[in-house]
């Protein structure tokens, strides 16, 4: 099972998974497993495992069509006192290496505790590196009005429905409000300056981003979609095919056990979601 969903722990197993998904015509984004540290030796490993990654994808001319996510957490940000300058830092480092190679950085969103200091982290990566990716997570309240304030021209933002177990207090509880909330957010993309990526398995969605890139005239390559890795596989495969920009989000390394269990454990129909993709590779 694990195999399906995370095709490795070493960097050659996720550079030979992106060259079989870039191969077929997708692109990849690519997470090196771990978050929450409060180690500041385990933050410059994660950072160094980062930028090997990229030499590697690099060597095999794979770079361009592979960027990374990037946890701010995993690189420091919830140490005491130095957590947010260092992780800044750090990330900088690796947007730095990124762009070395020809592609970007995506940082990561979490929980909505740190949702402001990532913004904010963003916002200082971006005097240097404009092209850092952003994530926002539908199922929070506040996100609507991210998406405002994000939809600027060159600006690349993710929108995904979210997987925290987040209080009723700052996030939509109701799948039906989430799904709502998702198609707001996403209408606010579309017909904005920046670079939307639809991060979502949902059909429904689906059909509705491209009924809106219709509307708003948005070409094929203004926009992207984004599946996890094993996820919906022959979707994804359609999409690239119909000249869709489809990336594929691959999880890899030896914090897979944790990956899993807490993408299960944050919310209860995520069991659902990942019993059903067993079963169908559609």
């Amino acid at each position: 099972m694990v195999s399906r969903y995370v095709p490795g722990e070493q960097i050659a197993d996720v550079v030979e998974a992106t060259r079989a998904l870039v191969a077929d015509g997708r692109l990849t984004t690519i997470d090196f497993l771990g978050e929450d540290t409060l180690d500041e030796e385990q933050a410059e490993a994660t950072v160094t495992a980062y930028l090997e990654l990229l030499e590697a994808l690099n060597a095999e001319g794979l770079s361009r069509s592979a960027e990374v996510s990037v946890k701010l957490s995993a690189i420091g940000q919830a140490l005491p006192e130095i957590g947010p300058k260092l992780s800044l830092e750090n990330a900088r480092r690796i947007a730095k290496a990124a762009r070395a190679v020809g592609t970007t950085m995506t940082l990561d969103m979490e929980d909505h505790t740190t949702t402001d200091l990532t913004l904010e982290t963003l916002r200082e990566l971006r005097k240097d590196y404009p092209e850092t990716g952003a994530v926002v997570q539908a199922y929070l309240r506040r996100t609507e009005d991210d998406c405002r304030a994000l939809a600027f021209e060159g600006s690349r933002v993710r929108l995904c429905k979210g997987a925290y177990n987040e209080p009723e207090t700052v996030a939509f509880t109701d799948r039906h409000e989430v799904d709502k909330s998702y198609v707001r957010c996403l209408k606010v993309l579309m017909a904005g300056q920046g670079y939307p990526m639809v991060a979502s398995h949902d059909p429904r969605m689906i059909k509705i981003a491209g009924a809106l890139a219709t509307r708003f005239d948005r070409p094929p390559g203004s926009y992207e979609y984004q599946m996890l890795f094993g996820i919906r596989s022959e979707e994804q495969k359609r999409l690239a095919a119909s000249g869709e920009r489809m990336r594929v989000y691959i999880p890899y390394g030896t914090e897979w056990y944790g990956y899993l269990m807490r993408r299960l454990a944050e919310r209860p129909s995520n069991l659902t979601f990942f019993l059903r993709s067993l079963l169908s590779q559609k």
